[in-house]
């Protein structure tokens, strides 16, 4: 024989959730969700209005003549060589910029004392403040020229790679330096967003693996690294985002051409397309700005789907982390 207990009077029984996880609230509920919509929206909105402004005003531009496309024969074969060149030096400014991030990361958060770990993240977060031209100006300046004997060296030991087949520049202007300089520019975004991530692995997870005997860098190997995967990924993207766009900087360290070339310390450098409209957007004739038009939708589009790409990336280690 079954009983049912009663509650005591004036309690009512629990709900299965909250009133706030219903779908309820009061007005600062509704008011936050309905400004979060609409800034989702907006942005949107934004991005593609701006994709519709270079559509409409860049077409004209992949039909022009031979003359305006910096002596390609075709629209195509421009934006070709200038992609190459943007993803080129990305890349390697990736390659130097992300061990470096990362081990600036993690001795931030995991083995300097606070005393140390408090003005490095200072004078990290700093350099992010730093214009682009003040880089532009101290790697064309001083940078090419300090390195230079690096790249007689280069060419002297590895001169058999075609990255140091060509002769060495004389000013040291070239695409190591870029990459170099894009390295310090996109160092401080890498490092912050590791070091923050880096810091929210969980303290059990840490003092588990150091419990069962494990070494400072193995429980970072084990327990760090697999939390903050996907965060790291991000960041790298992020990092790999402001090298695309990069503009006043690059222009300034290298002497460029739209050219296929895997050189990085001769005299002639692949061009990025944020430099070659930099460059070009004097020669304001209507038919050539069309055709910087078009360069900037095919930037724009290339920046899109490697964010895109990112995205797909850190919800896949996501997923595989919460199997």
């Amino acid at each position: 024989m079954s009983t049912t207990v009663e509650p005591p009077p004036g309690l009512t029984p629990p709900e299965d959730e909250p009133p706030a996880l219903q779908g309820g609230g009061g007005f600062g509920d509704w008011l936050f969700r309905t400004l979060a919509v609409v800034a989702g929206v907006l942005i949107m909105v934004a991005l593609a209005a701006v994709f519709i402004f270079l559509g409409l005003e860049g077409i004209p531009g992949l039909t022009v003549g031979p003359d305006f496309y910096s002596g390609n024969p075709s629209f195509l074969s421009l934006v070709l060589r200038l992609l190459w060149g943007t993803t080129y030096v990305a890349v390697m400014s990736l390659l130097i910029a992300v061990p470096f991030a990362l081990g600036v990361a993690l001795f931030i958060s995991h083995y300097a004392p606070r005393w140390l770990a408090t003005p490095v993240s200072y004078v990290i977060d700093l350099l992010a403040a730093v214009p682009s031209v003040v880089f532009g100006l101290w790697g064309a300046i001083a940078l090419g020229s300090f390195i230079q004997p690096l790249h007689e060296w280069l060419h002297d030991v590895l001169g058999w790679l075609p990255f140091f087949s060509p002769t060495p520049s004389s000013n040291g202007q070239t695409m190591l330096t870029a990459s170099i300089v894009l390295a310090v520019m996109i160092l401080p975004i890498i490092t912050s967003l590791c070091r923050e991530i880096f810091a929210q692995t969980p303290t059990l997870h840490q003092e588990a693996a150091l419990a069962l005997g494990a070494t400072r860098w193995e429980m970072v190997r084990y327990a760090v690294f697999p939390y903050a995967r996907s965060g790291m990924v991000s960041a790298i993207m992020l990092g790999l985002g402001r090298g695309l766009g990069e503009t006043m900087a690059v222009s300034m360290v290298m002497g460029s051409a739209p050219v296929f070339t895997l050189a990085m310390i001769g005299t002639q450098n692949p061009r990025t397309i944020a430099a070659h409209i930099a460059l070009n957007y004097k020669e304001t004739t209507p038919n050539m700005v069309s055709v910087l038009i078009a360069c900037g939708l095919v930037l724009f589009a290339f920046t899109f789907a490697v964010n895109a790409l990112a995205r797909w990336i850190v919800g896949r280690s996501q997923r595989k982390l919460d199997a």
